[in-house]
């Protein structure tokens, strides 16, 4: 397998070529009037935007960048933030899918949920909460979610 693909409809190309050329820390390999690709080796991805007249509703749940240590997400989360995209919540030692994690979340131009893991370890639970995945009403004290706009405790969140 070389390249993991995602073609992403979007309805402004130029803001979105913007937003995740930050985000890929790249420039396209490929742009058109209506079109532009991402060919990146780490991960190994090939990321196309589709210009649409309109997108509705998010046909995904969320994408995920998973990284190798806590230290790197908050490096992904500084260096965004020097190009202007904010996180908007944090969650340390949160239980989301099975797992014990460090992220934070970013949405694109069109409303697409982004999240920065680094997965410490498994867990047994998914979580208490059945209609989301990442809840903060957990049994593990540890757990602390903020806004970083206005550095809020959040009580309920989800992860897609």
């Amino acid at each position: 397998m070389k390249y993991a693909h995602i073609g992403l409809n979007v309805t402004n190309l130029e803001k979105s070529i913007e937003f995740y050329s930050k985000i890929f820390g790249a420039e396209p390999v490929k742009v058109k009037s209506d079109y532009a690709k991402f060919l990146l080796e780490t991960p190994g991805l090939n990321f196309t935007l589709n210009l649409r007249d309109e997108v509705k509703g998010n046909q995904v749940g969320h994408f995920g960048i998973q990284v190798e240590s806590t230290e790197e997400v908050l490096s992904h989360k500084n260096r965004l933030a020097e190009n202007g995209i904010r996180s908007q919540y944090d969650e340390i030692n949160t239980t989301c899918c099975y797992a014990l994690q460090d992220k934070f979340w970013i949405q694109d131009p069109d409303g697409n949920e982004w999240e920065f893991f680094y997965t410490k370890a498994d867990v047994d639970e998914n979580n208490s909460n059945t209609s989301t995945c990442c809840t903060t009403d957990s049994k593990d004290e540890n757990v602390e979610i903020y806004t970083t706009t206005t550095n809020a405790k959040i009580t309920d969140t989800c992860c897609s």
